[in-house]
């Protein structure tokens, strides 16, 4: 008989395969189960693909441990669940890894800086949270994520912060606040946070969208392209008949499934997405061409152009290496196309890909791990994941030595920038959706504590500098100064705007920035950063449940209890 395998969830296992029938017989010393149903069971731990058990094919036979299952659901026909015999072996170890496909970009954690030296930070801003929501994945299933998927920017803005919304004709506006670091006793710790104005759905410009979807055989599975399509769904339900949608596909090769359509005809559009199906090798660069193509042949000169990118990828066919898509996205960014991506799938989810194209495609990029997840980003947070407000969104802050020893960025090391480049406006950065916020993190050693993070080098032999003075600083009570560039959607010339910091002491704090100081340590603790001070699991804990505020949705309340896994798993 040849050998079939069938992969079945955890669910459906745990209660007996919806009640099927199975005997138990002898073979040997071996136990065997014969279905008289569609399925067999041997227990909720151990089970092999069909086939008639004999001593010495036990001994090579393949086992399938459940929780690996769990990890690499397939749909499967119905003659591959037949009456079949399903032989008992040992499982495989519990600490199995399942993760060794996956794909992170490394990169070095940002150090102190000491401002006599390099008064200025420059860097992108980013409002992707992809690295949060993969995070719980991995937490969620039983283990720590690797220390490169950790991007603690990614962290802190996944949830929600209160702002003060732009009043001016800047559609952006900066807030800031100092208080104590809660990780390093003397250290001070300084948050910067960017609103974008909020639009209220019904007054966005029409929108032109394009799903380039990725149906290749790796988005086999209710968690790939099931999940994909009703994330999709979702997203359909919210269309007005002004919006219009096509659907791109892409496995070997790239297609059209459904030509611009009128969001108006939702059952046209949902029937598209359901008779989707997956298999074939990832072609994503030729999907990435065409989806690009329609829309332009659909562009909306004051509208909102937009492909959604659903994949895992794994692109392996065609344009598909880092670079290759760097520079086939760096083309097409100058279309007035924005990018947004949504990743799917676990084992062999290629992060790395993801945030190359989101970084160089004007583009967010998001990780759906369920449903719920898939309903935030695309319902409640439709405005600012799919509608850009302002484009080449830059921060450049100033320190004031005469008040600062040394400084820190916490996170966004894949998004520094040089100096030059603020005022640079050739130079790419990150784009803000409508009523988007984002924060970043400055850990700041004042004048006058005692600390050796610097460090110190020798003298130099071949150059001979001269004995200067002390600089000359200007008497000013600001700690910094916090500038943005931004560009309009459809600009090409940036705007400056500035706002000061004064440092009065103490720690006059919002709930806000509790709650998010505590999730800029749990991502130090995951990453196991040589600046984590003396932050520990209980002390993120009490620092986030004493900030929950309203949490109407219990993201902050969630994060405590992933918190608490991972206490727990240490």
């Amino acid at each position: 008989m040849n050998t079939k395998i069938v992969i079945l969830s955890v669910a459906i296992l745990s209660t007996g395969l919806l009640g099927c029938d199975t005997t138990k017989k002898k073979s040997g010393s071996v136990e065997q189960v014969v279905s008289t149903s569609d399925f067999q069971i041997v227990d909720e731990n151990r089970f092999i693909a069909p086939e008639i058990a004999k001593d010495k094919q036990l001994e090579a036979a393949p086992t399938i441990d459940i929780a690996e299952l769990q990890d690499h659901k397939m749909m499967v026909s119905d003659d591959c669940i037949s009456n079949e015999v399903f032989t008992c072996v040992e499982s495989m170890p519990a600490q199995q890894e399942y993760y060794n496909n996956e794909e992170y970009a490394s990169f070095v954690e940002n150090k102190f800086i000491s401002p006599a030296n390099e008064p200025l930070s420059t860097f992108s801003i980013d409002v992707d949270n992809a690295a949060y929501t993969n995070f719980r994945r991995f937490v969620n299933r039983g283990s720590k994520p690797p220390k490169d998927a950790v991007r603690i920017e990614e962290f802190i803005n996944y949830f929600s912060y209160t702002y003060n919304q732009p009043t001016e004709k800047d559609p952006v506006k900066i807030t800031a606040e100092v208080g104590d670091c809660p990780w390093a006793k003397d250290h001070r710790l300084v948050r910067v946070g960017i609103k974008a104005k909020e639009i209220d759905k019904d007054k966005l410009p029409p929108s032109n969208f394009v799903f380039l979807i990725d149906v290749s055989g790796s988005m086999e599975g209710p968690d790939r392209l099931g999940l994909v399509k009703s994330s999709m769904n979702l997203l359909v339900n919210n269309l007005r008949s002004e919006d219009k949608v096509a659907i791109v596909v892409y496995s070997g090769n790239a297609g059209l499934v459904l030509p611009s359509t009128s969001g108006s005809e939702k059952e046209k559009i949902r029937k598209a997405l359901d008779r989707l199906s997956a298999g074939g090798s990832t072609a994503g660069g030729a999907g990435i061409q065409l989806a690009y193509k329609i829309a332009q042949e659909n562009f909306k000169k004051e509208g909102n152009n937009r492909i959604v990118l659903c994949t895992d990828g794994d692109f392996n066919v065609g344009v598909s290496s880092n670079q290759g898509l760097e520079q086939l996205i760096e083309e097409k960014r100058k279309s007035g196309v924005f990018l947004s991506i949504l990743g799917y799938g676990m084992g062999n989810y290629k992060d790395r890909k993801m945030q190359t194209l989101a970084e160089k495609g004007n583009g967010n990029a998001y990780y759906i791990d369920n449903l719920q997840e898939a309903n935030k980003v695309l319902v409640t947070e439709f405005s600012g994941t799919l509608y850009t407000i302002a484009k080449d969104v830059k921060l450049q802050l100033e320190f004031n030595p005469a008040k600062v020893q040394a400084y820190r960025l916490v996170g966004y090391e894949s998004r520094l920038l040089n100096k030059e480049d603020f005022n640079d406006d050739t130079k790419d950065a990150g784009e803000m959706g409508a009523g988007h916020t984002v924060t970043a993190f400055y850990e700041v050693i004042p004048v006058g504590v005692k600390s050796n993070v610097l460090g110190s080098v020798d003298d130099l032999k071949y150059q001979k500098l001269a004995k200067t003075d002390k600089p000359s600083f200007v008497d000013s009570p600001e700690l910094l100064t916090v500038k943005l560039r931004y560009k309009q959607p459809d600009g090409n010339r940036s705007v400056k705007i500035e706002e000061p910091l004064i440092d009065r002491g103490g720690n006059p704090v919002s709930a806000d920035m509790r709650f998010a100081s505590a999730v800029a340590m749990f991502g130090q603790l995951l990453k196991d950063s040589q600046y984590k001070g003396s932050a520990d699991y209980q002390q993120v804990i009490k620092l986030a449940k004493s900030a929950y505020g309203e949490d109407t949705d219990g993201y902050r309340r969630e994060f405590v209890r992933l918190v608490e896994t991972v206490k727990n798993m240490n």
